[in-house]
Formats: structure tokens, C-alpha cells, sequence
């Protein structure tokens, strides 16, 4: 059983993405920049003069005569062995002095020049630079022997603690801002460029959410889309396209039965007239009647695309008594009374008149064929403006009355009734804008409510 992936944000994933693609391609520039440091000897020129002056400092007294000289402490010992080339040269401000290791001759010269400076880091001339020669560190400390200046070069041993904390600072201090600057611009630019870069696409989702049953030939654009997108909508459009092909096949294939089914209907009709009279001539009119209807409203489901175009002035009043003229007669024959409560005025909307006769006949008809044969079928035209159709039947269940506009949808399995009707009423009313609706009838029975727009003044 295959799992539904749950959609996602494409910003968001885009941009925590690149977040990490960056933070990551960060950290390998750092590491392959330390390690091109540690390979060209930079991390193991690193200096910590500071520690050998402190070990010097502490170490630092006077004889009895006044003059300087060196316990011999654990850490000198310690730093003695551990620095072989260990130098170190110290000068009070009486002019006495002390040395060890191999002092460079240019440091053993600077004598008293420079008792007025505290610290300082002693370089070589640009040109004579030579990386064996590491510049010394000067500084002026007070110790047991009093104020002195200890000068040296010595490369003190970097611990790993020293050298975990300066690469942390490396990497606080160039990497971090640097991963939050990119991060930042990240989170604003992503969803800005994503934004404009589906702004076609919103577009093109805003004409799909706008096709519609009754709408044939509709494509959906390419234009401003992205290119990765464009094979989706190509596939969409091409699906459009056969579902007009098989749309338009279908309404072919019901039109051509519908229209073939006529003739042998009238020719039926014709036989059944011949027939003497009795109970089964008259079932058997009924039944020739609701294959006629039913050939009908097939023919209609093909006329509701042709009809609107343009659409007219419709008064609603006329209409009615067209349809109660031509079903009187057919309301009478089955037990009714037909009445007709309609203005003198014009009630008009906008439409197709030949449609809304059909709508109102089918109500009319629905009345006559599922009501007790017997009671009034009243037609009321009120300048909603709307047109209703009521009956002294037993109604339409609550639970039942949406359902019952759906096409083939008939309250009783046995009904004789192709459940086409009702259906055929509401798509031509929706087509016109308005909505049809059922009710309690007044006396009883059903109230099939057609309302319709009215005719906009300018």
C-alpha cells in the first residue's frame, strides 16, 4: 500500500535547503583553509612568547651583589626541554642584563633605546624577511628582581586547549557572521524569488479554478510560467483537449439516438391511436409518452450549450402562459386542475426564452406524472423575479431535496420516470444566473422555486 507524500511549502523548503548547502560549503572553505594552514606551517609558526615571558618573569631575582640572575624553577626546566632553541634576553633600567640561548645580534644590540616602551613586536626590513627569523616580542614586567624588559623569539609549544580555543574564535569570527549574513539574505530572497517566479502560475491556476462544465475549448496559459512548469500545464491542456473530444463525441452519440428514437416514437403512437379502447391502450399511451418525454429531454441536454447566445429580454409572465396553454389539456386528461397566477405587466429577466419554456415544462410535467392524480398544479409568476410550480402531493423528503436535481436520481427505485427532468431544469437555470430550489408547498405537496436575475437598469 503506497504512502500519499503531504504537500510542502516550496519557499520554505527552498530556503532551508540553500541554507544548508551554504552553511555546509562554509565550513569545508574553513577546514580546507586550515588545512592549507597547517600544511604551508603557518599553525606551527604560531608564537607564544607571552608564555616563555611569564615563565621568565617568575623566574627572575638578584644576587647579592644587585645583580640579575635566573632560578632554576620547575617550568624553566620544563621549557628548557621542551625549546631547544630556547633565547631570551632580559635588561633592567640600571643597564644590567641577562641572556640565554642564542640572542640574534640585533636584539643583543638594542641596549637601552627602547626603556621607554612597555611592549612592542620587533620585525626584519620587508625585503630581508626570512621566515626563519621570527620576530621577537618586547615587554616590560614587574618580578622579584623588580621592573625589567625580557625580549624574545622563542616558539612556545601550542597546547591543544590554545589551539581548540583560536580556532573556535576563527570560526566565530569569520564563519558565524558570515553563515548568519547568508542565512538572513536567504530567508528574505527565497520566497521573493520564488514568489515572482510563480506569479504566472497563480494566474494559471486562477483560470483553471474558472473552467467550468458548460465552458468547451478552455486552455490554460504558458505565458510567464516557469519552463519546469510548462510540461505540467502542456499535460493539463492536452487533457482539456480530449476531454472536449470525448465531451463532444458523447453529446453527438445522445443527440443521434435521441433524434433517431422520434421516429419510431411517432410511428408507435400512430399504432397505439388504432387500438380499440380499454386499460391497456391507456397504459400503453403513457408509456409511448414518457419515451417521447424522455427523447425530449435527451434533445435538451444538447440544446442547453446552444442556448443563451445572445441572450434577450425574457418576460417571465408570457412564458408562463405559454407552457400552461400547451399542458392544460395533458394536466386535465390525468385529474388536474391547471392554474395560472401571472400579472398583466411584463416581469422580464435576461435569457433564453425557448430554454425557460423547457425548464417550466419540465416542472409541470414532473407535477402531472409523480402527483395523486388529482388536486391543482398551480404556475405563479412574482417579480422576484421568479416562477413557481406547486402541487397537492406528498412533497419531497428534507433529507432528498438537493439529491433530487441530479441527473438519473429518482425517490422510488420503480419510478418510471428516467430522473432526467429536474436535472435539466437546474443546468438551465444555473445557466442563467439564477437557482432553483424546493420547498413545502402551500397546500401540501412540493413548491419548485425557479428564481432568476433581474434585468439591470443603467
Amino acid at each position: 500500500m503506497s504512502k500519499h507524500a503531504d504537500p510542502y511549502c516550496l519557499r520554505s523548503r527552498l530556503s532551508w535547503r540553500l541554507l544548508s548547502l551554504q552553511a555546509a560549503i562554509l565550513v569545508a572553505l574553513i577546514a580546507a583553509v586550515l588545512a592549507g594552514l597547517c600544511a604551508s606551517g603557518f599553525m606551527l609558526a604560531e608564537r607564544d612568547e607571552d608564555r616563555v615571558i611569564e615563565i621568565v618573569q617568575r623566574a627572575l631575582a638578584r644576587n647579592a651583589q644587585g645583580d640579575l640572575i635566573v632560578r632554576q624553577t620547575p617550568e624553566l626546566k620544563q621549557l628548557r626541554a621542551e625549546t631547544p632553541d630556547l633565547w631570551f634576553l632580559v635588561r633592567d633600567k640600571q643597564g644590567h642584563s641577562l641572556s640565554e640561548g642564542p640572542v640574534p645580534a640585533e636584539f643583543a644590540a638594542i641596549g637601552g633605546g627602547l626603556d621607554q616602551i612597555s611592549q612592542a613586536r620587533l620585525g626584519w626590513q620587508m625585503f630581508e624577511d626570512d621566515p626563519r627569523k621570527p620576530a621577537a616580542r618586547l615587554k616590560r614586567v614587574d618580578t622579584d628582581a623588580g621592573n625589567v624588559q625580557i625580549i624574545t623569539a622563542t616558539q612556545g609549544r601550542l597546547t591543544g586547549a590554545k589551539a581548540l580555543f583560536t580556532t573556535s574564535l576563527a570560526f566565530l569570527g569569520i564563519a558565524l557572521p558570515g553563515l548568519l549574513m547568508m542565512g538572513t539574505a536567504t530567508f528574505i530572497a527565497t520566497p521573493m524569488i520564488v514568489q515572482r517566479a510563480f506569479r504566472g502560475l497563480d494566474t494559471t491556476a486562477d483560470e483553471a479554478r474558472r473552467i467550468d462544465i458548460h465552458q468547451r475549448g478552455a486552455r490554460l496559459s504558458v505565458e510567464g510560467i516557469p519552463l519546469e512548469v510548462v510540461p505540467l500545464v502542456t499535460a493539463i491542456n492536452d487533457a482539456l483537449a480530449r476531454l472536449d473530444q470525448g465531451y463532444a463525441r458523447h453529446k453527438r452519440f445522445v443527440a443521434d439516438a435521441a433524434h433517431e428514437l422520434r421516429t419510431p416514437i411517432a410511428i408507435l403512437n400512430t399504432r397505439l391511436e388504432s387500438l380499440a379502447p380499454g386499460p391497456d391502450k391507456t397504459r400503453l399511451l403513457e408509456d409511448a409518452a414518457r419515451l417521447a418525454t424522455l427523447a425530449e429531454q435527451l434533445l435538451d441536454i444538447q440544446r442547453l450549450d446552444r442556448c443563451g447566445h445572445p441572450f434577450t429580454n425574457v418576460n417571465l409572465a408570457a412564458v408562463a402562459q405559454s407552457v400552461a396553454a400547451d399542458l392544460a389539456p395533458l394536466a386535465i386528461a390525468a385529474g388536474y386542475e391547471l392554474a395560472l397566477d401571472a400579472p398583466e405587466t411584463p416581469i422580464e429577466t435576461i435569457g433564453d426564452a425557448a430554454a425557460l419554456e423547457r425548464a417550466l415544462t419540465n416542472l409541470v410535467q414532473n407535477a402531472i406524472q409523480h402527483g395523486p392524480r388529482r388536486g391543482t398544479i398551480g404556475i405563479r409568476v412574482s417579480r422576484a423575479p421568479s416562477i413557481e410550480v406547486t402541487d397537492e402531493g406528498a412533497g419531497i423528503p428534507a433529507d432528498q431535496r438537493e439529491q433530487i436535481f441530479e441527473p438519473f436520481y429518482r425517490l422510488t427505485p420503480l419510478d418510471r420516470g428516467a430522473g432526467l427532468g429536474l436535472n435539466m431544469v437546474r443546468e438551465i437555470v444555473l445557466l442563467h444566473g439564477g437557482h432553483v430550489s424546493v420547498a413545502d408547498g402551500p397546500d401540501g405537496g412540493a413548491c419548485f422555486r425557479m428564481t432568476l436575475p433581474p434585468i439591470r437598469q443603467s
